[in-house]
């Protein structure tokens, strides 16, 4: 699997900017390997999708609000994400 294979394009307007409420209306997509299909649901059915011997992984990370965009000498665009403080002055 290729890193370019993860590109794609996500207009902004549907990009959530605050968590829906309550928390458990929130989109859950469902997919079925076996026959390829996709089923769209509500985070609060989960248990209806979960068979014995699944695995269910939860992040639980955060990012905080620090995103920088510059102009390299080129011309080209960029941005920087940041995701952590290493220490109270970096």
């Amino acid at each position: 699997m290729k890193l370019k294979e993860f590109n794609y394009s996500l207009p902004q307007k549907l990009i959530a900017q605050k968590p829906i409420r309550p928390r458990d209306h929130s989109k859950l997509m469902v997919l079925n390997r076996k026959n390829h299909t996709i089923i769209h649901d509500s985070f609060y059915n989960l248990d209806k999708h979960l068979k014995p011997n699944d695995v269910l992984v939860a992040n639980n990370s955060k990012v905080m609000p620090a995103r920088l965009f510059g102009k390299k000498i080129t011309g080209g665009k960029m941005e920087i994400l940041l995701l952590k403080s290493l220490k109270d002055d970096l």
